[in-house]
């Protein structure tokens, strides 16, 4: 029996110590009620937070906290990246869809959810809205649900819909959603987008992140036909495309005639368009990121980015050196699933340098401390501004030479003779 309360204080109360918390992440963060919880902290120990990237959620990052709460991140963002290195957070390291299979296995428990939902319908159900990822498994085997109901949120279509006879503790509030407007292009970005977009085929089926290069990518590609979407992350760059009819879905395998993502970031535009939209299906992470669905699908386009990329082809993603950047996230999943489509591609794509140009994101080894997140046997393409390498099928030596072809040209000297006299490579 839900239980209607007056403040988001009130919502939290039931919260005791020792509890594992899982909170709805992404641009559906509750920060409403994060922020109650936090405002308890002295009358809790132990509670851990889990979560995949939170928004605006700084009330959790308070010193005040230490011994109270603590969170613990599937993936690092803006507010909990120096709380992990610092050793007052911790990280752990996983792929996007196996994180379900924690919850419902009861590998890690869930003592509480605490979710942001769009209003009822007639018949009760809510809906999880722009975010279901991880969160509908947390629901489904938490002890107690506690949920801001928010009229701003949109309904959404698909694993989203959730009962109010499932929720403990309802906090009704009208408050602004998370909003991620897109950055200026930079040429470095367009040019990156259009080598990207050069690899991308009619009747191809995209998966793509959020920022600068997808957009970039997703913008050459208006003379395209039939592309369709199964991504775990929807954002604007792709609307534009789906209101021209150049993404239409309809050579996909997998629910034909629609997007299937799982958890959406972007602008009011981007939510007003998934608002009540029977063609985008937000769903499971499971089963979105799953590579064996992913693979059903033909032509999967895995466009992914990283932090380094070695002379190999192994690509670090999470780290810069020992310290904790971002995670482990999807990246493999649609990596493998891409592998085992026919006709998939898998795509790394990043500017050539970092720190305006004082260094190259392509270097001879992985800075020491850093994570390999996929594997030099999985790329098929690393693409920057100056070009296209072609990974699969080749040798180190061959990998090394075309990497370094794409490399920024003040560092191509530097990086064929450490090719030579570090790792051995003929280039």
């Amino acid at each position: 029996m839900t239980r209607f309360v007056n403040s988001a204080a009130e919502a939290v109360a039931a919260i005791g110590s020792g509890e594992f918390l899982w909170s709805h992440s992404m641009a559906a963060t509750p920060t409403v009620l994060l922020e109650a919880v936090a405002a308890r902290a002295q009358d809790l120990q132990g509670v851990n937070i889990m979560q995949l990237h939170l928004e605006h959620a700084e009330a959790l990052a308070d010193p005040a906290l230490e011994g109270h709460i603590r969170n613990r991140c599937f993936f690092a963002g803006k507010v909990t990246r120096d709380l992990i290195n610092q050793g007052r957070a911790d990280y752990v390291p996983i792929f996007l869809s196996e994180i379900p299979k924690l919850f419902r296995r009861g590998e890690q428990r869930v003592d509480t959810a605490i979710i942001q939902v769009s209003k009822p319908d007639p018949h009760g159900n809510c809906s999880l809205g722009i975010s279901v990822e991880a969160t509908a498994a947390a629901c489904d085997v938490a002890g107690r649900i506690i949920a801001h109901i928010n009229p701003n949120m949109p309904r959404t279509h698909g694993d989203s819909f959730i009962n109010l006879k499932r929720i403990d503790y309802a906090y009704a509030e009208a408050t602004p959603l998370i909003l991620h407007e897109s950055r200026e292009t930079s040429a470095v970005d367009r040019r990156v987008g259009e080598h990207v977009a050069s690899l991308v085929e009619d009747g191809s089926c995209l998966q793509m992140g959020i920022g600068a290069i997808p957009d970039a990518a997703l913008a050459c590609l208006g003379d395209r036909k039939d592309l369709g979407v199964h991504t775990e992350m929807f954002s604007d760059g792709v609307l534009d495309l789906l209101e021209s009819g150049v993404v239409n879905n309809a050579r996909k395998k997998i629910a034909r005639g629609r997007v299937v993502t799982s958890f959406a970031m972007g602008s009011r535009r981007l939510y007003d368009y998934v608002n009540d939209n029977p063609e985008v299906a937000f769903l499971d992470v499971e089963y979105v990121n799953n590579p064996v669905v992913i693979a059903k699908n033909k032509k999967v386009m895995s466009i992914n980015s990283a932090i380094q990329v070695d002379l190999t082809g192994q690509v670090c993603a999470d780290s810069m050196g020992h310290r904790i950047y971002s995670g482990v996230g999807g990246q493999v999943d649609f990596v493998q699933g891409a592998m085992y489509s026919e006709g998939g591609k898998s795509i790394i794509a990043l500017p050539s340098t970092a720190q305006h140009g004082a260094v190259s994101r392509l270097v001879s080894a992985i800075e020491r401390g850093a994570g390999v997140v996929t594997t030099r046997a999985q790329v098929d393409y690393v693409v920057t501004e100056y070009g296209v390498a072609e990974l699969r099928g080749r040798s180190l030596s061959e990998r090394a030479a075309d990497l370094i072809a794409i490399a920024h040209p003040d560092f191509r000297e530097s990086l064929a003779r450490e090719a030579r006299d570090s790792l051995g490579l003929r280039v």
